[in-house]
């Protein structure tokens, strides 16, 4: 794993607080991981939020940092929204700050990200698109919803073995303000403290 990314993870897990409600809502999430590694079978997670531009980019390369880190096998993260917009840059740039090589592989308006948390890792692909959409899995996956826009607009998801609402706040509101970066590095690591402590519940 990159030193600089290592070093964030460290920190994290050095000051890990995660508070009892939200303990509680994370665990329907360690259960379906569990359950996938008890009995051997690939463990597929599609995070889910409206435009798949932010938290669920967020949440997918975290959850799949964790699990590296913690070497929990089979799993493989993807994200997906209700629309399809684009990742939005500064998701992109936060991931760079915190340790992680990204490139954009195409120039479209919904570009195409690799976005690697170690040299010799596979790249996790990041681009807006549907959570149908067919990069993401059809069947026995755990649906994460991520916010609750998308929660609330989307009752049903084709092929999910689990549903499971894990909201964050969006950090959208920041949007052209002077606080922009310090909000977009603060939610990237609530979700990545989140996300590593779901995996470190992980019993081999």
């Amino acid at each position: 794993m990159y030193q600089k990314l290592s070093n964030t993870i460290s920190d994290l897990l050095e000051n890990l607080k995660i508070s009892v409600e939200r303990k509680a809502i994370l665990q329907p999430l360690v259960d379906f991981i569990q359950q996938k590694t008890d009995n051997n079978f690939p463990i597929n997670i599609n995070f889910i939020c409206t435009h798949n531009s932010r938290r669920s980019h967020l949440s997918q390369v975290w959850a799949q940092v964790a699990a590296a880190h913690f070497q929990i096998q089979n799993v493989v993260c993807y994200s997906g929204g209700t629309d399809e917009t684009a990742l939005f840059p500064k998701v992109a740039e936060t991931f760079i700050n915190q340790g992680f090589e990204v490139f954009k592989i195409s120039n479209d308006p919904n570009p195409v990200y690799s976005i690697r948390f170690d040299k010799n890792s596979s790249p996790i692909i990041g681009f807006s698109k549907k959570y149908d959409h067919p990069f993401n899995p059809n069947s026995t996956f755990a649906a994460v919803m991520t916010c609750s826009h998308a929660d609330d607009g989307c009752p049903f998801i084709g092929g999910a073995e689990k549903r499971i609402s894990v909201t964050f706040d969006d950090p959208k509101v920041s949007d052209n303000t002077p606080e922009q970066d310090d909000i977009y590095s603060e939610r990237s690591l609530d979700i990545a403290s989140e996300m590593l402590y779901v995996f470190s519940q992980i019993k081999m």
